[in-house]
């Protein structure tokens, strides 16, 4: 058995696999570890360059895009370590970082799902980690009112900006840029969600790990860049929909017709707000209307799919609550 396994699923990133597999150079050298690259069905050379660059490395081609869940799970049944990582191909490792831990996994083993810090490409501190998400923290999401609170766990508990990002912490989510995982958790807790295509697996994920007892947690004494976009930059509008999507397929996974009725509806009216934000910013011959024009595309493509889910959700309902006897 390896000690660790690197695995990462690319789609079309040739301009970052190469930078992020050169910051892994230490590993792709060492006996002891393995990175396995599944390359979903690139058509810009990047299965060329990482099979012709980096012998050393694993390469996994499919013929078709399998998406992120799918794609890491085939890299993790190739994967023989006792820890695996799964990381974006859009990182760089920093030195020191995977090293770092793996020393605070062999010390503490009721970890299940570690993450690094995240810097984004300026350097600074970046959100990477979410409260489990509530009806209550998506209501006080859509009204803005963590912005006007921030500091208020009871308001701002969804995306937490209140936390410092310098301590060691428990977290209920960890954002899939950069996992770790052990063996033993991983054999437990089982692969990731492949009806999850590209989003909803970070909440998904964390949160079987955690129903399992196995400890989530937030690393910041090891930290990478995540330049993020590596994928979804080609298509933003498609991809903020497969995101909505995928977090409705997640509240469907775990609870009932009513609570995704509401559920739509909270993120209905958090589409809503932003749009008549948005159309009236653009009546501003001072804003930056092609920016502008872009997230009132992005929220009229999220409330239209949103509309269609919440009719078909409620009729559901109503078909549960008015049975053929007339009672529940």
């Amino acid at each position: 058995m390896k000690l660790v396994s690197i695995v990462i699923v690319t789609w079309n990133c040739k301009k970052f696999i190469a930078e992020c597999l050169e910051s892994l150079a230490d590993y792709r050298e060492d006996p002891r570890a393995e990175i396995i690259v599944v390359d979903n069905a690139s058509v810009d050379g990047t299965p060329e360059l990482v099979r012709e660059s980096y012998p050393e490395v694993v390469l996994i081609p499919s013929n078709e895009n399998l998406g992120f869940t799918r794609g890491n799970n085939v890299g993790i049944r190739k994967s023989s370590g006792r820890y695996i990582f799964l990381i974006n191909p859009d990182v760089r490792v920093l030195d020191d970082c995977i090293a770092k831990m793996v020393a605070y996994m062999e010390g503490n083993p009721r970890v299940g799902l570690l993450g690094p810090r995240m810097l984004g490409a300026d350097g600074k501190s970046e959100r990477s980690y979410m409260g489990l998400p509530t009806l209550w923290r998506l209501f006080c999401r859509a009204l803005a009112l963590d912005e006007l609170f921030p500091q208020s766990k009871l308001i701002s508990g969804y995306l937490m900006p209140y936390f410092d990002r310098k301590s060691i912490t428990e977290v209920d989510i960890l954002n899939g840029w950069f996992w770790m995982t052990r063996r033993e958790a991983l054999d437990e807790v089982g692969l990731l969600d492949e009806t999850l295509f590209i989003y909803g697996d970070d909440l998904d994920w964390s949160k079987r790990f955690r129903d399992a007892g196995w400890k989530v947690v937030y690393f910041p004494d090891a930290e990478s860049i995540h330049y993020g976009g590596g994928t979804t930059a080609r298509a933003p509008i498609r991809f903020s929909v497969e995101m909505q999507r995928a977090d409705f397929q997640y509240w469907k996974k775990n609870y009932g017709r009513a609570s995704q009725v509401i559920y739509l509806s909270i993120v209905a009216i958090h589409q809503t707000i932003r749009l008549v934000g948005h159309s009236l910013l653009f009546l501003n011959p001072k804003a930056n209307r092609e920016d502008i024009s872009f997230k009132v595309k992005r929220s009229l493509a999220c409330i239209g799919w949103i509309f269609e889910k919440h009719y078909d959700a409620r009729a559901k309902v109503q078909v549960e609550i008015q049975p053929e006897t007339g009672s529940r």
